[in-house]
């Protein structure tokens, strides 16, 4: 926003007054754009510490870029991300070591939740396994809302689960607790307020958006 005008207050200044506003001295300017890059440097920093439930993470740990994304089970915006975007980003940029992506969760209600724990259960500790069952979620997204017990049962079972073994763990209430403290950090540390949220070195950016969009903010990143 051009700054305005001392005398006649207008936008740019039509007056023919000298604007002692107009451009911030060089000064000031390198100071905001250093006040700025530290703030981003933080905020990566509070997104890189380690939460309660072990980080889903793919990709080069060296990768110039990472991309951390808050997703909830329950939400048609990250499930289209998964679907239409997320293939593309991992051919693209992950696959090829330029991107680390990690997955967090923020679930928007209690089937989110339960998905959430479901794929860390069919997961056991491997991210491409959890990340297979999370597509398989996304993938059933409508059916899990509408008869979230029976969903949960189902894609259990596609990924090697008994029925068993997904009721047992649906009842591990030590990993809702971590889930929901993660959550909270997410909302009060990090200002996560909807889903998807991503961070992408720092950078926080809230809503869908479609590859070109993503690859677009991608770019200036890997260059430097």
């Amino acid at each position: 926003m051009a700054a305005r005008c001392d005398s006649c207050h207008a936008r740019p200044a039509p007056c023919g007054v000298r604007c002692r506003r107009r451009f911030p001295a060089s000064g000031a300017f390198s100071l905001a754009f250093a006040g700025s890059a530290l703030a981003q440097s933080a905020i990566a920093a509070d997104v890189a510490k380690p939460v309660s439930l072990p980080d889903i993470a793919i990709g080069s740990a060296k990768a110039p870029v990472t991309i951390t994304e808050y997703s909830s089970m329950s939400c048609p915006h990250c499930a289209a991300f998964g679907q239409n975007v997320f293939p593309m980003l991992r051919s693209k940029f992950i696959d090829t070591g330029k991107v680390r992506f990690v997955f967090r969760e923020f679930p928007l209600d209690i089937k989110a939740a339960a998905a959430s724990i479901l794929a860390r259960c069919a997961g056991k500790g491997d991210s491409e396994k959890y990340l297979s069952a999370v597509e398989t979620l996304f993938k059933l997204q409508e059916r899990l809302m509408a008869k979230a017990k029976d969903m949960l049962i189902y894609v259990g079972k596609l990924h090697g689960m008994t029925e068993q073994e997904v009721e047992a763990c649906e009842q591990d209430q030590a990993q809702f607790d971590k889930l929901t403290a993660d959550q909270q950090y997410a909302y009060k540390e990090l200002k996560v307020t909807s889903t998807p949220t991503f961070f992408l070195n720092g950078v926080r950016l809230h809503g869908a958006m479609s590859f070109e969009e993503l690859e677009a903010r991608l770019k200036p990143l890997l260059k430097k």
